[in-house]
């Protein structure tokens, strides 16, 4: 009998790659995800193609760029015949669970005007089965888990509101009402290791989605305060936000729009000292330390259990987060920090690659690609992304990209975005595209606004030599790069289809990697 293949799919929201490696990583703690890199492949200039979390999670799932499926922000619709990695696995005999949520708006077109599921952006992507809810802006089976262990709420969003321990205005770092051990990470993790238990001697596929350390920027005890904010590092950033302001008019509405207020609940303001940035990030920095200390549970209860030698383990994020470097927060604007994610995947039998780190550009469209090749599920031509599988034993295939490629979309059509109103731009030209190789990041608008150049072997990010004439070649080799790119991954859902006098037939988009 063949053995089971299990996949565990792990996707952590917000976490930025250098927490693990890079800027970050001496000032937080994660034992667990740095003891599974050594068990691992870590691809260490991964990208996410596009943000924010509804966006970046249908491309992850679909393995589609954003201007193919076209879920551009969050509360756009996913066209519902869009084939992904639940509607995939079932092909392969799987029952795709999810632990978490996907943030998939649905496709009004095959609904009744009057479904539900039309009023929330946060519905579960066609395909899965959801095991347990666990939406931010919903979470009904947490509140339920909170209000039968006693704890008091006027309303949902007073859970993520720091509690004062001794009668005076709460502080930023002041505790959740909430216990450690009954927090939205401990509560999915216990929902995942109590619905996962049974299935055993079968091969499973589970996608476990943490919110943390996703905004609103609160920890309980002892995350909330276990770094001092005075050891965090400032953000990396020009003296002022008005010199961030002065590289490109994008900017100025990015920083007006997304302050830190937004960012934790319970403050009328939020003003933007060195002492409040540090403190947000120190809780940021906790909230990742306790995602990590569960995802060390989930990984003692597989090895624990005989599973892990059997498992696919993927772990990754959604998006980055600016964390006040640039004087920015969240993740809708243009830098690295924004887009660059950890990816780690360990397969079985394959200990020769364990702890190796791979430098070649990869992303967030690989993902799903890479797990129906590990199964062996054809990906269908509608993905966008390549299989990692070579990669992950040690083979750089000679074709492979020298560059990533992200996008975003700054409209809002029933309320336009304060870029709009400023910019002058409309809902089909508010967007960006990203093209990053070894040396320049170029970042192009549909609009008629200049581009943006960075030079890594100058001043990299705090510098725009775009309009430097030393410059114009590499700008010119770029932008026709961006554009052979867009055109060469034009949505190839049916493009390699024919009809014969023989019947339908079809061509793979690529070669196949096994």
């Amino acid at each position: 009998m063949p053995q089971a293949k299990n996949v565990l799919f792990i996707i952590i929201d917000q976490l930025r790659a250098d927490c693990l490696s890079g800027a970050l990583a001496d000032h937080v703690k994660l034992p667990n995800l740095r003891a599974f890199m050594e068990e691992a492949v870590t691809f260490t200039r991964h990208y996410s193609v596009t943000n924010p979390c509804g966006p970046s999670r249908a491309s992850l799932l679909t393995g589609q760029y954003a201007m193919n499926h076209r879920s551009i922000r969050n509360g756009t619709p996913l066209r519902h015949d869009t084939p992904n990695i639940a509607t995939e696995m079932r092909k392969a005999g799987y029952m795709p669970m999810l632990f978490g949520y996907t943030d998939t708006s649905a496709d009004p077109r095959v609904h009744d005007a009057n479904d539900p599921v039309l009023k929330s952006y946060e519905q579960s992507m066609t395909g899965f089965l959801e095991v347990v809810e666990m939406r931010l802006e919903e979470s009904y089976p947490w509140q339920g888990h909170l209000l039968k262990k006693g704890y008091e709420f006027d309303q949902y969003w007073d859970v993520y509101k720091p509690v004062s321990g001794d009668g005076q205005p709460p502080k930023l770092n002041d505790p959740a009402l909430y216990r450690a051990e009954d927090s939205d990470t401990a509560f999915l993790t216990d929902a995942f290791l109590d619905g996962i238990a049974p299935h055993c001697g079968e091969g499973w596929f589970a996608h476990l989605t943490y919110i943390r350390p996703h905004p609103p920027l609160v920890a309980p005890a002892p995350y909330n305060d276990m770094y001092n904010p005075a050891d965090i590092p400032l953000p990396q950033r020009l003296h002022s936000a008005e010199a961030e302001k002065e590289l490109h008019p994008f900017f100025g509405p990015k920083l007006d729009v997304y302050t830190a207020k937004e960012f934790v609940h319970g403050f009328d303001e939020v003003e933007p000292t060195d002492e409040n940035i540090r403190t947000l990030r120190a809780v940021y920095l906790g909230l990742a330390t306790e995602v990590d200390h569960h995802i060390g549970r989930v990984v003692k209860y597989l090895k624990d259990s005989g599973r892990y030698d059997d498992t696919m383990l993927v772990i990754t994020a959604d998006h980055g987060e600016m964390l006040g470097d640039r004087h920015s927060w969240g993740k809708m604007t243009v830098y690295d920090a924004a887009y660059h994610t950890p990816l780690i995947i360990r397969l079985p039998d394959n200990e020769v690659q364990a702890g190796t780190q791979i430098t070649v550009p990869t992303e967030s469209i690989d993902v799903t690609p890479t797990i129906l090749d590990w199964i062996g599920q054809t990906a269908p031509n509608a993905m966008d992304g390549r299989s990692l599988l070579p990669l992950l034993h040690g083979d750089i295939p000679e074709d492979w990209r020298s560059y990533s490629f992200s996008e975003l979309d700054f409209s809002e059509p029933e309320n336009p975005t304060l870029w709009q109103q400023r910019l002058g731009t409309g809902n089909s030209d508010s967007c960006l595209g990203i093209l990053r190789d070894d040396r320049f990041t170029l970042v192009e608008f549909a609009a008629d606004l200049p581009p943006i150049l960075f030079d890594h072997q100058g001043q990299g990010e705090f510098e725009n030599v775009a309009d430097k004439p030393e410059f114009a070649a590499d700008l010119v080799r770029l932008s026709r790069q961006m554009l052979r790119h867009r055109m060469r991954n034009m949505d190839h859902t049916l493009s390699l289809h024919s009809i014969t006098s023989e019947g339908a037939k079809s061509r793979s988009r690529y070669y196949a990697s096994r």
